[in-house]
């Protein structure tokens, strides 16, 4: 239970973050409006789950293969996971400043997720922190893309929905930072019992 809990967190601060994907979506229920936003928050809502999916089966097939791979970038996700909370609470407040052009479509929104650097390092870290060799790798990214699709929709609509008001607050450099320090505390506190795990359990990781 602890352990879902933890995905859950994960996926929850993962998703709630800014980031390019809720820069841009905030951005273009600013400009566009929602309906005319709805295939990019689609696109968003579902392309990400599918690329956990995709990328987490093949990370998880290596992990059976060569269980110490497993070990090593599930310390090294678990770093870079720890370093991206601080990169979170330290990011400069003009970091909020976007200009799109014009609303994504749905498909050009899904294909956005596999060059989205931030994607790449959660999906990474999340199937190298939350899974185990010793279970059914399958199930176990099915329980991470379920995490991040059971809050994708609340979260990219909050800031497709609250844009304005978002943006407004944001602009304040003291509330920035708190929200910033805020998300960064979410995302450290899902990551504490993989660290807890890595130095009570050294042994065990690659089983």
């Amino acid at each position: 239970m602890t352990h879902y809990l933890a995905i859950f967190l994960f996926a929850l601060a993962a998703t709630i973050t800014p980031g390019p994907n809720n820069i841009m979506i905030m951005s273009s229920g600013l400009n566009y409006g929602f309906r005319r936003s709805i295939p990019h928050l689609l696109g968003i809502c579902l392309g990400f789950p599918a690329m956990v999916i995709m990328v987490g089966m093949g990370l998880g097939l290596l992990f059976e293969q060569y269980p110490l791979l497993h070990k090593g970038i599930k310390v090294l996700g678990t770093l870079y996971l720890i370093y991206l909370s601080w990169l979170i609470a330290t990011a400069p407040v003009s970091s909020m400043d976007v200009n799109e052009g014009k609303p994504l479509s749905f498909t050009n929104a899904v294909l956005f997720q596999w060059v989205n650097p931030k994607a790449w390092v959660m999906i990474t870290g999340a199937v190298a922190a939350y899974t185990t060799t010793g279970d059914n790798l399958h199930i176990q990214v099915l329980v991470i893309t379920a995490a991040f699709l059971i809050v994708a929709f609340p979260c990219v609509s909050t800031w497709l929905i609250f844009g304005v008001t978002l943006r407004k607050y944001l602009a304040n450099q003291t509330i920035h930072r708190m929200f910033n320090v805020l998300m960064a505390l979410l995302l450290l506190a899902s990551v504490l019992p993989v660290i807890l795990e890595l130095v009570s359990n050294p042994r065990q990781l690659s089983h």
